[in-house]
């Protein structure tokens, strides 16, 4: 098998669409620029957004952007509980939505610091197994408890029982688990910032150079902290 190449190297935006899964889009890009490719961050096949992958050499830059923190926006359904936390499950119970003064009284104990289970259908692996698959097969475990940051969660508009929230999370949050905590499952949900990121820059014929993307998040070229301006 030929060995993927160092070039192009660099960071692509790429604004995925709901359906194909994360890893899809990479093998796309690398199957596009014949170079190695990696990510900074998935998301599910459902959710749509900026995505940020690495190319060629840049790959080994990979850690320097996993830890960035992320926004959101996201419906969550209010009416129902599904068995994965988003559209793609099975609905397992019907519920009466909140009123808006109860959904304020619901958000207020999700911002700050939180601590939530992580949700059964994700990628974690419990017992040397992916949690998923896992719950495929029906198999039920204690789910771990995963600590993370809320900076901001706010209500976009509420409707019908669907709350539309716009959220600035740390990197690993699992926006299902509010999702399951405010008491329905995520409908859609959209990564619009990564980090300095934004996908309205997204664009998978642009290659941000090595030097260029490390200075957007306060790093030297070596990967060092650099110096903010």
């Amino acid at each position: 098998m030929p060995q993927r190449g160092r070039n192009p190297s660099g960071l692509i935006l790429v604004d995925k669409p709901a359906g194909p899964s994360s890893f899809a889009i990479v093998a796309e890009v690398r199957r596009r620029t014949g170079a190695r490719t990696g990510h900074a961050g998935t998301l599910d096949p459902f959710a749509t957004g900026l995505l940020l992958l690495l190319s060629g050499a840049a790959t080994k830059l990979a850690s320097c952007f996993v830890g960035l923190d992320k926004r959101y926006v996201t419906d969550v359904d209010l009416s129902g509980r599904t068995s994965t936390g988003d559209p793609e499950g099975e609905v397992v119970e019907r519920l009466e939505p909140p009123d808006a003064d109860e959904l304020a009284a619901r958000l207020e104990p999700l911002r700050g610091e939180i601590e939530l289970p992580i949700p059964a259908a994700s990628a974690v692996k419990i017992g040397g197994e992916r949690a998923y698959r896992l719950h495929r097969r029906g198999i039920g475990v204690e789910m771990p408890v995963r600590r993370s940051r809320v900076d901001a969660l706010d209500v976009i508009a509420y409707k019908d029982g669907v709350a539309r929230l716009d959220l600035r999370v740390s990197s690993g949050t699992y926006v299902r688990a509010i999702a399951e905590a405010l008491g329905g499952h995520c409908a859609t949900l959209r990564r619009t910032e990564v980090g300095p990121f934004t996908v309205e820059e997204a664009d998978p014929e642009r290659i941000v150079p090595p030097d260029e993307a490390l200075a957007r998040i306060g790093l030297a070229p070596d990967g060092s902290p650099g110096v903010l301006a």
